[in-house]
């Protein structure tokens, strides 16, 4: 792969900051994430990286049919593409549990369900939907070690019992999300993540010797090379189809590319050794410490030493060649929430622009 895939043509019509996606990247990742599975149906990927109409008709295109989301504007961006399964990551309480109603009612032809960890959620949901003349598909919702939501798996399956009584809902399955499982090292990760199914494998014995028969959603992209190879377990990666230099560094066996970036142009030179870029905290996910935000593919040596809003100032040091205007090649260190900062994409081809791609779901609302 050449040295400077990044590099557009004519960058000089684009505005800065700006979001930049690579086409032949994003297709090489989807093309490495289909067969990199037994059964391209065991997928459901996680929509939230690329929130797109596009993206997600690409992943259509590669026979991928099943998706998982966040959100419910997310979840109409889904509908509005026609996804045949939608998997809503979240248990709706209060106006969103009648917000996802509203979406299994106006879009039939797609085939929803939620998660739920407490009782009293699948009963609302259940009342809520007794009027409709339809019935809701839910996932239990497992707390397999990352205390974010879910039920303890020793304590599921009684809950999966109560809810499988109620008449308006169906219990599909089980949704295991271990995003506390990062690390580096395969081996550990492996062990890891093993140790955290395992509950999940004796609430799936005891659920089949009852009679049931639960689908399994298992995992992101940390772990997803060790679920793959689970028998009959959907996975659902997300980062996978933009990669960034977080998850580059973390999960080097894993083989996807860096495929979307962020332009920012040099502003200012304000002192000798430093220079001021246009990519403030509302560019680029800044969650992370100073020196996990941004590295720049043509500028490897400048360092972050201050952020704001709309500035992130860099050491270049000692009579460093940067001037005012110069064009800087960003690499997100964490790429979803970046893209959430953008209103769209521009699509990079050949190094050159061919399309824009509105990130349609990085709002809370689309129409419902």
């Amino acid at each position: 792969m050449p040295e400077d895939w990044f590099r557009l043509n004519n960058p000089d019509q684009l505005d800065t900051p700006t979001l930049v996606v690579y086409l032949d990247r994003v297709q090489r990742n989807l093309a490495q994430l289909t067969v990199s599975i037994d059964d391209v149906a065991r997928l459901r990927p996680h929509i939230k990286t690329h929130k797109s109409a596009e993206a997600t008709r690409l992943m259509m295109s590669a026979g991928i049919h099943k998706f998982k989301c966040a959100t419910i504007a997310e979840a109409e961006m889904l509908a509005g593409c026609h996804a045949p399964d939608v998997l809503l990551a979240y248990q709706p309480v209060g106006p969103k549990a009648q917000r996802f109603l509203q979406l299994v009612l106006r879009y039939p032809h797609t085939r929803f369900s939620c998660l739920v960890d407490q009782y009293e959620t699948a009963r609302y949901l259940d009342e809520l939907t007794a009027a409709s003349g339809v019935t809701v598909t839910v996932f239990l919702d497992l707390n397999v070690g990352m205390n974010r939501s879910g039920i303890a798996p020793a304590a599921a399956f009684a809950l999966y019992q109560q809810c499988a009584t109620l008449p308006h809902l169906h219990v599909a399955g089980l949704h295991a999300y271990d995003g506390h499982i990062h690390e580096s090292d395969l081996a550990e990760r492996t062990a890891r993540c093993h140790a955290a199914f395992a509950p999940v494998e004796e609430l799936v014995t005891q659920l089949q010797s009852s009679g049931f028969q639960p689908i399994v959603v298992a995992g992101g992209t940390p772990t997803y090379p060790i679920h793959a190879a689970r028998l009959g377990v959907e996975c659902s990666p997300g980062t996978f189809i933009y990669w960034d230099g977080g998850y580059g560094q973390a999960f080097a066996e894993q083989p996807f590319e860096p495929a979307a970036l962020v332009l920012t142009r040099v502003v200012s030179l304000p002192t000798p050794t430093t220079l001021c870029v246009d990519l403030g905290h509302k560019a680029i996910a800044s969650e992370n410490t100073l020196d996990k935000r941004v590295t720049f593919l043509n500028a490897p040596e400048l360092r972050p030493i201050g952020h704001s809003e709309e500035h992130l100032v860099l050491e270049a040091g000692p009579g460093h060649p940067y001037r005012v205007g110069d064009l800087l090649y960003g690499l997100p260190h964490h790429i979803c929430p970046t893209v959430a900062l953008y209103e769209q994409a521009v699509v990079i081809q050949h190094h050159q622009p061919v399309a824009t791609w509105q990130t349609v779901a990085r709002g809370r609302t689309l129409t419902v």
